[in-house]
């Protein structure tokens, strides 16, 4: 496992595998930590070498639905591993993997609501680099364990249990104080550790800033 690794070699490194086939690239690491700043740091890297070839897909649009939610006890935990359709997003990496449809549609998580949408965003058969970012897609326990193979290139992103915590209480900071506490102490923050003590390794790992 290579440490540090800069966003430009590893857009180097990406570029190379594959051939024209499309490769996936899966950037886990817990909440906060800057995976979705990273995953799309390193697309544009891939698209400035070859205009249209890259593209994100967030592990976050198969969150599974409030109506979902609520009647199993679960909407306190939204985010927890349990909360997601892992076999739906299995069969989707399978299905864009394969790239032999002219496009695809995917989910897109709308944070503002906290609802995934269906269909919101297109992977056109163009893109042969696809960048995957979430926390759970290295968690090394079934089923998650079961996308690994998908991956062609993984990279695990980490940050300071501080500063885990000091993140997150910047992305709640528009709930009341206490309100805001009992997500982070009762579950993001739990998450986050669970990602950062039961991960397998990537192939790379990357610091995020502190």
């Amino acid at each position: 496992m290579t440490q540090n690794i800069s966003i430009e070699t590893l857009a180097d490194i990406v570029a190379q595998r594959g051939g024209t086939a499309r490769t996936i690239t899966a950037i886990a690491g817990p909440p906060a930590a800057g995976k979705s700043t990273l995953a799309e740091k390193l697309a544009a890297s891939l698209n400035a070498q070859k205009p249209g070839s890259a593209a994100v897909l967030g592990m976050d649009g198969f969150h599974f639905d409030d109506m979902l939610l609520v009647p199993r006890g679960l909407r306190p935990v939204k985010g927890a591993p349990q909360t997601f359709d892992v076999a739906g997003f299995h069969h989707l990496l399978q299905r864009l993997r394969a790239n032999q449809e002219a496009e695809i549609a995917v989910p897109v998580f709308d944070r503002s609501i906290e609802i995934a949408r269906a269909g919101a965003a297109m992977v056109p058969q163009g893109v042969t680099r696809l960048v995957v970012e979430g926390n759970y897609l290295l968690l090394d326990r079934a089923p998650w364990s079961h996308l690994k193979p998908l991956f062609d290139t993984t990279v695990l992103l980490t940050v300071s249990e501080s500063v885990l915590r000091d993140r997150l209480l910047a992305r709640w900071s528009g709930l009341p104080e206490a309100e805001a506490l009992a997500k982070i102490e009762q579950n993001d923050l739990p998450n986050g550790l669970l990602v950062l003590r039961e991960s397998a390794p990537g192939e790379f790992a990357m610091r995020g800033e502190e």
